[in-house]
């Protein structure tokens, strides 16, 4: 069995073997919460892949809104993308230190969430090329600016009211991809709340389900298909992800988009947005 759409993901062989194509810009898009004591920057500055900048999700996202790392408007994810030295006409590769990739899942979801495709994840991300001994580096990359546009595309984002008629319709299957004990209660989360548990009728499919534990692959084509299919998703009908702060729900969203279900949307506030709201109902344990 293969991917429908295998297209997300790029082995590192062939980055190994494309990285000095002209066309191909590599993002380093490594993030931890700040209660890790961890730096993604300063991170990528102690080595990353060659020719790689860092794209900080916290930086290209809507400053003036108090909730973590929200989508920016347009206008300002192409200003500074344009930045990054990445133009309408390049192909991008995104990676990370976490397990595979999870910031890089919600770069590949951002870029997809503002009209551009020509964008895939690392398969194992950093943590599987430098395990295979491929080159790092510590220079510093200092991209020339150039032009992108971003149009945005509301069918692939979800909010607060889109999540909370949903509770009432049904419209769309829901997917948590946190860990079972924020999904059920029984652990608390790294974001203020008001209340502990999940969205009423979702379903909890935690995103490190679909990543190898040892090599942070995305697991065998055939396997993610049957634990959607063991969790009762229909990957006929519409689904939105959700997890903490949005980032990674957008494995699973990811990870449906592999299997052929291309309009998975993603709930960008996430718990740290229903949370902490005052009038949005959980379920717990």
């Amino acid at each position: 069995m293969s991917y429908a759409n295998p297209e997300p993901l790029v082995s590192t062989e062939w980055l190994a073997e494309h990285l000095g194509d002209p066309d191909l810009r590599v993002l380093d898009c490594t993030w931890h919460h700040a209660s890790t004591n961890l730096d993604g920057r300063t991170q990528y500055r102690g080595r990353h892949i060659p020719g790689s900048v860092h794209f900080d999700i916290d930086h290209i996202s809507d400053r003036a809104n108090p909730l973590p790392h929200m989508l920016p408007t347009a206008a300002d994810f192409a200003k500074k993308v344009g930045l990054l030295g990445i133009s309408d006409g390049d192909r991008i590769v995104v990676y990370d230190r976490l397990y595979g990739g999870a910031a890089a899942a919600r770069v590949w979801w951002m870029f997809r969430a503002f009209g551009f495709g020509k964008v895939a994840m690392l398969d194992g991300g950093f943590g599987k090329w430098t395990n295979e001994k491929l080159p790092a580096d510590m220079s510093m990359v200092r991209p020339e600016p150039q032009s992108f546009s971003a149009t945005y595309q509301p069918a692939l984002v979800r909010g607060l009211h889109d999540m909370t008629q949903n509770v009432v319709t049904g419209a769309a299957q829901v997917i948590d991809a946190r860990g079972p004990g924020k999904f059920d209660g029984t652990q608390e989360d790294v974001f203020p709340f008001r209340k502990l548990g999940h969205i009423p009728n979702a379903t909890n499919i935690p995103w490190a389900d679909l990543i190898h534990a040892e090599s942070g692959t995305v697991i065998a084509p055939e396997a993610p298909a049957a634990r959607f299919a063991a969790a009762g998703i229909d990957l006929r009908r519409p689904i939105a992800t959700s997890c903490a702060s949005g980032i990674t729900s957008c494995v699973v969203a990811l990870g449906l988009y592999l299997l052929g279900h291309t309009t998975a949307a993603v709930y960008d506030g996430s718990w740290a947005e229903w949370g902490l709201a005052e009038h949005t109902p959980a379920v717990a344990a």
